[in-house]
């Protein structure tokens, strides 16, 4: 859509207009309207057009779908809203909404086409233009894949513009005065006089009349917020400790819970003794639920120590008992009848007789966000709330109607703010557990709360993967590159398994990473193949490309040492992307790159991973010593098109290359008896503070598209890491943690 956005009336679901006191306005991305979810449940004196901007005689509300968990999203889609309606950020409120198909995701459909993000061709284009109905068909409402940005950019803008002018039509009028000689600023409409109409005596005018069906967006040179740096609407909140999470929710009446499930997850309950936990003080009922038993007590903490009393008969866990059976697994799945993918095959590998033969590793991971999974629930006749941090909605509201037997717009979702995800909240499990359990206390609202042991026991993992690849080098190039790649399939576990949909076709995630990225080399094959179901998996940042991007940017360093050429200079020599190209030459010179050697015990590595149509690429610089590596410093250069928040930008790169980092460094789950080994932070370490770099972030504006930056900075950071570490020390790191092979100090 170019500088103006057309919205015919159509577009629009009119709500009442005899109410008074309130609109709402909105913008749809396709011709069909969908039903605006804010009608529903207006308060006397609201009024509803569309669903993003709510307007009544308290202020202005602003819709922010996308669920934030700790990525200011919130802030930012605010900010988009409020660019083109001219309101005060620090003056308007911010309301998540209902689950609703009416905010469903286009962007989400970016990664579900067999084309690599710098491929603009028609063929590409038209695909992903296509796959944008099913988002809306299925009212896809789901916040994930760094899609927050791309989905908004045009959407809430148009929102925003849309209100204004329809408020500047409402002012003309009331006051008889063009609406060219309107203007508007913070929150009112400006009339020649200087005298001013606020939005909120505007709005039941508002509700009468035709929205605009022509606005215009403003040029750069206008924006009040966007690029500009900006204190996030949610800083003081959080840095004066009044923030509240859902593990903060409090309600009257309320009663507490816990869960105690079988370890290895999916298993049996074959029986339980509560007798111990129902006579401790505070326990009001044990009982069990599936898989497991819930306890409903007067607090949090003696619900938790009557579940650790609660004595169970547990099943076998319906996979693989030891770490080293899951491996076994994975190497036994590189079979013809295994293959799921090979979206990259140039040239003729077949023909070809490689060597630098290697194999890489990439263990399980728990998302483990600093606040464990919760949900409050009070089932009542007729009708359910929900309050709990969840990244979709949609699904979780479907789920619990299933539980209580109520239709799903009886199930009313209220979204809280979340201490963290990663990926974690894209499940809905702790929901249907939370609506079980208040199944059993109906009429009193009932807080469930994971313990943090029972959190990470029953976390659904980033999958392990293994890589095995061969390659071949001559003239100082890089000349074939042949990657296969073994891992279970998170799209079959966690759409499909716990959603109910079954998509068709190769599971992305796979390959992710691998596959997609924007490199020449002359025999260049990258292939999938899916092992069969081991542990539950899910999305974790950055998904498929969290390990691809290790795998391929170690082994492509590998060829890149074998051939004699320089890190930077054969990965701009293969680049065919010219995005990707300007995001390797701005981290070339922000690190002042000559090499990978600097001085005796001390070293630099290049790694370049596009993911989610982002091009991010790190340097990290080691020192080695006697007591081990040191991390001291990294420089990033990342492109996505347009920053909205210069701030919340180099916030998110930063925390990304931390996160990618230190999970490189330390973090892997393991199995044992059927059962996760690592269920708490001692057994599950991190990067420490004293550990951590100078980042220096540079965010480059030069893509084609508007793109989403929360994931795209881990991919790089771990093959960054151990090509450094290769640089200083001669030692080749094939398998993270690395923390199993080297110190870090």
């Amino acid at each position: 859509m170019g500088k103006a956005g057309r919205i015919a009336r159509r577009t629009f679901l009119i709500g009442t207009a005899s109410v008074l006191g309130g609109v709402a306005f909105g913008y749809y991305m396709y011709k069909r309207p969908m039903t605006n979810p804010l009608l529903a449940d207006l308060e006397p004196g609201e009024a509803a057009l569309t669903p993003y901007v709510l307007i009544n005689a308290e202020g202005v509300t602003l819709i922010t779908p996308r669920a934030d968990k700790g990525q200011g999203v919130y802030h930012v889609q605010a900010a988009l809203i409020a660019e083109e309606l001219d309101v005060d950020l620090a003056a308007v409120k911010t309301d998540p909404g209902p689950p609703s198909a009416a905010y469903y995701n286009t962007a989400l459909s970016a990664e579900a086409v067999p084309f690599a993000s710098y491929d603009q061709g028609f063929v590409a284009e038209t695909m992903r233009n296509v796959m944008d109905a099913p988002m809306k068909f299925m009212g896809m409402q789901i916040t994930g894949g760094s899609t927050t940005v791309p989905d908004s950019w045009e959407k809430l803008r148009i929102a925003g513009a849309v209100a204004r002018e329809t408020l500047k039509k409402a002012a003309s009028e009331i006051s008889g005065i063009n609406t060219t000689a309107l203007k508007t600023e913070n929150g009112a409409v400006i009339l020649p006089d200087g005298s001013k109409m606020r939005y909120e005596e505007l709005a039941a005018k508002a509700a009468e009349i035709e929205p605009v069906g022509r606005v215009k967006l403003r040029e750069p040179d206008e924006w009040r917020y966007i690029g500009k740096k900006m204190q996030r609407i949610d800083i003081v909140a959080k840095s004066t400790g009044q923030q509240d999470y859902g593990i903060d929710m409090h309600a009257e009446g309320m009663l507490f819970a816990t869960v105690k499930l079988n370890p290895g997850q999916g298993g049996a309950l074959n029986g339980f003794d509560a007798s111990a936990a129902e006579a401790m003080r505070g326990v009001e009922k044990v009982f069990e639920i599936p898989g497991g038993v819930g306890v409903i007590a007067d607090n949090t903490w003696r619900a938790f120590k009557a579940a650790e009393a609660v004595e169970c008969d547990w099943g076998d866990a319906p996979y693989p008992a030891e770490q080293a059976q899951h491996w076994q697994v994975l190497s036994e799945s590189f079979v013809s009848d295994r293959q799921d993918s090979r979206q990259r095959d140039d040239g003729d590998v077949e023909a070809l007789d490689l060597d630098h033969a290697v194999e890489y590793r990439g263990p399980y991971l728990s998302h483990a966000p600093l606040e464990p999974i919760n949900a409050t629930v009070l089932v009542q006749e007729g009708r359910v709330d929900v309050w709990t941090g969840t990244q979709v909605p949609r699904f979780a509201q479907a789920h619990v109607a299933e539980v209580t037997g109520l239709p799903e717009e009886n199930v009313h979702i209220h979204v809280l703010m979340m201490g963290g995800s990663f990926g974690h909240r894209l499940e809905d499990d702790v929901v249907i557990r939370a609506a079980q359990v208040a199944m059993q206390a109906k009429g009193r609202p009932v807080k469930l709360t994971y313990s943090r042991e029972e959190d990470m026991a029953h976390d659904f993992l980033r999958p392990i993967a293994m890589m095995r690849a061969k390659g071949a080098v001559g003239d100082g190039q890089v000349k074939a590159l042949d990657m296969s790649i073994a891992a279970p399939s998170t799209v079959a576990s966690q759409m499909g398994e716990r959603q109910g949909l079954a998509l068709p076709g190769p599971d992305p995630s796979i390959v992710n990473g691998a596959w997609d990225q924007p490199f020449a080399i002359p025999d260049y094959r990258v292939t999938g193949y899916r092992a069969p179901k081991l542990a539950p998996v899910s999305s974790w940042r950055s998904v498929g490309a969290s390990i691809n991007g290790f795998f391929h940017e170690s082994y492509l360093d590998e060829l890149i040492h074998a051939a004699g050429a320089d890190p930077l200079e054969e990965r701009l020599r293969l680049c065919i992307d010219p995005t990707a190209r300007n995001v390797l030459e701005a981290v070339g010179e922000m690190s002042g790159w000559s090499g990978g050697a600097i001085g005796e015990g001390r070293g630099r590595g290049l790694a370049m991973t596009v993911s989610f149509g982002v091009p991010c690429a790190e340097v990290v610089e080691v020192s080695a010593g006697e007591d081990g590596i040191k991390i001291e410093k990294v420089w990033v250069a990342v492109d996505v098109g347009r920053v909205v928040d210069p701030v919340n930008f180099e916030g998110l790169v930063k925390g990304g290359v931390v996160f990618g980092l230190g999970h490189a460094m330390f973090a892997e789950m393991t199995f044992a008896g059927g059962a996760v080994e690592q269920r708490n932070f001692d057994s599950y370490p991190y990067m420490r503070l004293g550990q951590c770099p100078e980042i220096e972030v540079r965010g480059l504006e030069t893509g084609p598209k508007i793109r989403g930056v929360g994931e795209p900075p881990v991919p790089p950071a771990a093959p960054a890491l151990g090509n450094a570490i290769f640089a200083a020390t001669g030692k080749r790191l094939r398998e993270m943690p690395f923390a199993k092979q080297v110190d870090f100090v």
